[in-house]
């Protein structure tokens, strides 16, 4: 019998980690390795995309009131300032909490972008999938929308599109009427989901004399939500230590009740009677906030009272993301 002979396999072009290009997960993976995709090159994009980002609107102008926008408000713009400026034929960029049809991002027939905050996202940093859909809108033809997608492992992030001195100045609409410029000759499936919008629409108004704090009105009694940008542990037990001296309320029958934890900030929540309206709670958070602040600013140990406070506090939080 003839004897066979080796075979030998033809060298393949070596290609660096930055030339290998994307295939399925369980096609071969083109470095040649004789592995699939998913269990060579193409571990290290699927941890990135995955891979949770605690705070996505880190560096960001306004953090706190991203926060806020994505979590908590129903109906709010803020225009976006541009580290490039903004493209030919593109008039605007602004922020939305949420778009017509659930759309990640529109182009309007103008040339102005709309990109939607509150949508559900692909991977585990929101920062970069707000980014790629952003970059996505200024290219899209006007008139139509942006559909969802996984970012790019290696694409940019808001912070690197976004002018870090750039304003962020959320505006608080009673409903969803920004979606359209011009509501009478709007499409009949945009009309009915204005209208399931402004009916689900919680009224929300933002208060002026501190940050990204949000009264809002439910059947029972309203709210304060006020995202804070202090560290948790610290803010914890400030909180604590107003709290054990019966000074966390914002005024009569007023109390708070709790927190939530979103994008790796704290939101402490405080309940009101359904009298107490957002302009009267106003001077009382300006006060709340000077007490928080002195206490921020103590470093002494929690007595036995304050850490029985930061317990029922911390027992009381919710993560909302």
């Amino acid at each position: 019998m003839a004897k066979k002979r080796p075979q030998t396999k033809a060298a393949r072009p070596q290609l660096t980690d930055g030339e290998i290009p994307v295939v399925g997960a369980r096609e071969p993976c083109p470095c040649g390795s004789g592995r699939r995709y998913k269990a060579c090159h193409g571990r290290a994009a699927a941890q990135a995309a995955t891979e949770l980002v605690h705070r996505p609107f880190e560096g960001l102008p306004g953090e706190c009131d991203w926060v806020a926008l994505r979590e908590l408000v129903p109906a709010a713009t803020a225009e976006l300032t541009l580290k490039s400026g903004l493209p030919e034929g593109v008039p605007s960029v602004t922020l939305a909490t949420v778009l017509p049809m659930a759309w990640p991002a529109l182009r309007r027939d103008d040339g102005s972008v709309l990109l939607g905050l509150q949508n559900d996202t692909a991977s585990g940093d929101i920062s970069r999938d707000l980014a790629d859909t952003l970059q996505r809108a200024l290219e899209a033809r006007p008139g139509t929308p942006v559909q969802g997608r996984r970012a790019p492992a290696e694409g940019p992030r808001l912070q690197d599109l976004l002018d870090p001195k750039g304003a962020f100045e959320p505006v608080v609409h009673p409903g969803f009427e920004f979606w359209v410029p011009d509501p009478e000759n709007a499409t009949p499936e945009v009309t009915a989901s204005l209208e399931r919008a402004n009916a689900a629409a919680i009224p929300t108004v933002k208060l002026q004399g501190v940050d990204a704090a949000y009264w809002c009105e439910t059947p029972e009694k309203n709210h304060l939500r006020w995202v804070m940008p202090h560290p948790e542990e610290q803010l914890l037990d400030a909180l604590a230590r107003l709290h054990a001296a019966g000074r966390s309320n914002l005024g009569e029958g007023t109390r708070l009740v709790g927190s939530f934890r979103a994008h790796g900030l704290t939101v402490p929540v405080w309940d009101l009677p359904s009298g107490v309206t957002a302009e009267a709670i106003e001077k009382p958070a300006v006060e709340f906030a000077e007490r928080l602040a002195a206490a921020l600013a103590t470093d002494a140990p929690l007595t036995a009272d304050e850490r029985r406070a930061r317990g029922g506090l911390t027992n009381r939080q919710v993560t909302l993301s």
